[in-house]
């Protein structure tokens, strides 16, 4: 018999990676970079790796649903994202997704009366 909490923590990775992009999309509608991201989210409840999120903005960016500018003022040089237009389209679909897919889950794991 498989160990309990090795399974749990399998699956759950799988539903998070589930939720990655909706998660990071959601904090991108103002510039962030890379470290105030992860920071907002944490704050909500939602840990990311920074090996997930940069392969991830990166990945987002070359799909053209984020755009990166550079900001040189500061002590030291940081990438902002943003969604773009695309990327707001893209948000507004999976956020729609998300909602349906939540209440059809709800509907499945109400118990049976």
């Amino acid at each position: 018999m498989g160990d309990l909490n090795e399974i749990l923590s399998s699956l759950t990775l799988e539903l998070r990676r589930g939720t990655i992009v909706l998660s990071v999309l959601s904090q991108l509608n103002e510039p962030q970079y890379g470290y105030t991201l992860v920071k907002s989210m944490e704050e909500k409840g939602v840990s990311v790796d920074t090996n997930t999120l940069y392969p991830l903005l990166r990945r987002l960016e070359k799909q053209e649903i984020l755009i990166s500018e550079w900001e040189t003022d500061g002590n030291k040089p940081r990438k902002y994202y943003k969604r773009t237009e695309l990327g707001d389209k893209v948000y507004e679909k999976l956020t729609m997704q998300w909602k349906e897919m939540t209440e059809i889950m709800n509907r499945l794991l109400e118990p049976k009366k």
